[in-house]
């Protein structure tokens, strides 16, 4: 069960070393900019596998319920499904369902394990195998691994190497429950912590921060929402920063320095070099390339809404 690209290589692995009966997915929705409905990455390679690949928005519903049950699985193996499964659909498998998840738990429970960790500032996370529960993410453990978060990473970059870390992570906790030797680890409550879901108001950069904070934070965010910001009543997105090594101080937003490599722009401390934007409607840019043709100067600001004065 599984629907997003970073359930895809999970599927490979497990389909290579166990027996997929069925693959479930969410349907077809509206994808890419022309909005044409399309499968999802894990139907998609579910069909180039050549499995049986069913879709169902409603996976607790009495229709779908029967349908995997017809199935006699030993298993269920969740990755980031999209839905909450209920007591009654985690019995249908004869020895219970297996989730991957893309933190080490009990850190980072919910949607958005991925870009806590990056907004957070952490140096590592990781990826657990639990066995899922009634709760959200509070299963006991299986396995985990450890991986190292890079300073080049945004939430795109550290998903697909968390994806390929855990495909074989949950094809042996697989292994090891069919053989009845999977671990039942019961996690400690008393440090979890919860990723909620991301929405498009987090995308807003907040300059009035710390400029590593603002650091975190567009690459927490890209590339959705995007870290979203107004210069001149223009939006734009900030596909590419890092945190300026001179530190010049200004009022937050301020324009210190067009470069090169980037443009320099103050933060409550300390300052961000910004190397990669986007334009609202126009394609990806070098900053000091856009700099140069919006001829950007000294002392205007980047703000937070649209209609600031800058």
């Amino acid at each position: 069960m599984g629907t997003p690209e970073f359930a895809v290589p999970a599927l490979r692995e497990v389909a290579r070393r166990c027996d997929v009966v069925a693959v479930l997915t969410q349907p077809d929705r509206p994808r890419g900019r022309g909005l044409e409905s399309a499968p999802s990455e894990v139907a998609r390679e579910g069909v180039a596998l050549g499995l049986v690949v069913m879709k169902s928005a409603t996976p607790n519903a009495d229709d779908t319920r029967a349908a995997l049950a017809a199935l006699e699985p030993d298993l269920f193996a969740v990755v980031a499904f999209g839905a909450i499964l209920s007591p009654a659909l985690l019995a249908v498998p004869r020895l219970g369902a297996i989730n991957l998840h893309g933190s080490l738990l009990p850190e980072y429970r919910g949607a958005s394990p991925v870009q806590r960790a990056l907004w957070d500032g952490r140096r590592a996370t990781g990826v657990t195998t639990i066995w899922m529960d009634q709760g959200i993410d509070t299963g006991d453990l299986i396995l985990e691994r450890e991986v190292a978060i890079e300073d080049e990473d945004d939430a795109a970059t550290l998903a697909a190497r968390l994806a390929e870390t855990g495909a074989p992570l949950l094809a042996e906790s697989l292994i090891l429950a069919f053989d009845r030797r999977a671990a039942r680890k019961p996690q400690d409550h008393a440090r979890a912590s919860y990723a909620k879901k991301l929405e498009k108001s987090d995308g807003l950069v907040d300059w009035s921060a710390e400029a590593r904070a603002v650091w975190n934070h567009q690459r927490a965010v890209t590339p959705w929402p995007g870290a979203t910001t107004w210069f001149r009543g223009e939006r734009m997105k900030l596909e590419r920063t890092r945190v300026a090594a001179g530190g010049s101080a200004g009022e937050p937003g301020a324009v210190l320095a067009v470069r090169a490599n980037g443009i320099e722009v103050a933060c409550g401390k300390g300052s961000l070099a910004i190397e990669k934007l986007k334009p609202e409607g126009r394609a990806l840019l070098a900053a000091s390339d856009w700099a140069r043709g919006a001829r950007v100067v000294q002392g205007e600001r980047f703000t937070s809404e649209r209609n600031v004065t800058a």
